[in-house]
């Protein structure tokens, strides 16, 4: 996977994310999150951003509870995953 950056989510923005791990991956260019059981054990993996087609360098936590992603490509970019308002 050839792993990057890392977070483990705390905040309340995205409750069911809370103890959640997200690690960038530079070799398939992908976030993943990985979901843990109530025994710390992992019980799912989900893969995003894998449209962006960018290796992903770094992944941090804001205070506010939205997670930033660095980019590590000629024409990089910083997302912010927030979350998205219902209508």
């Amino acid at each position: 996977m050839a792993p990057s950056g890392v977070a483990f989510y705390t905040a309340d923005r995205f409750p069911k994310w809370q103890g959640n791990i997200f690690l960038g991956s530079l070799k398939y260019r992908h976030l993943e999150r990985i979901v843990f059981n109530a025994q710390r054990g992992p019980i799912r993996r989900e893969f995003l951003l894998e449209a962006l087609k960018q290796h992903i360098r770094d992944v941090r936590q804001r205070p506010d509870g939205d997670l930033y992603i660095l980019t590590d490509e000629d024409q990089g970019a910083l997302p912010r995953i927030e979350p998205v308002e219902g209508p």
